[in-house]
């Protein structure tokens, strides 16, 4: 489905595998390792990904667990050079419609606590901050606060 201009978003395979760890490795500064994703993919039947493709590229992606009636994202991210162009609400608004599809009730998710950018975008789309996770982030044990939204 076409979400702007030529932009898609579509389920991932594992063959989006490269394309999605390709941002996750530009986006980050403790990416996920390829094996991660790969066992996210294999063996995690909670996980689902949606990714944004920009003439055959991957620009974007976002992790999704529902578990039950709970969906919980484990990363969203966009190519440096494609922020600011609302891809990531757009991404996260596709991703709570698709959680709301699987019969989830609720989605939570952490953010570090400097990264007001994407806490603003969260609370945008309804999110309220619900607790802190200390020293969640391994890089440099910054904390993560959690949000919930009922959707």
């Amino acid at each position: 489905m076409r979400i702007m201009g030529d932009i898609l978003l579509r389920k991932a395979t594992i063959n989006d595998l490269e394309g999605i760890y390709n941002v996750e490795i530009r986006s980050f500064t403790a990416p996920w390792t390829k094996d991660a994703f790969y066992n996210e993919f294999v063996q995690n039947h909670f996980a689902h990904y949606l990714v944004l493709v920009d003439e055959g590229m991957i620009i974007g992606y976002c992790g999704v667990w529902i578990i039950i009636d709970e969906a919980h994202v484990t990363n969203i991210a966009i190519l440096p050079e494609y922020r600011g162009r609302k891809l990531g609400e757009s991404l996260l608004k596709q991703v709570m419609n698709y959680a709301q599809l699987n019969h989830a009730k609720s989605m939570s998710l952490e953010v570090r606590v400097s990264n007001n950018v994407a806490r603003n975008l969260y609370k945008k789309l309804g999110f309220q901050e619900g607790g802190i996770r200390k020293g969640y982030y391994q890089d440099n044990y910054e904390d993560a606060i959690v949000m919930w939204v009922k959707l």
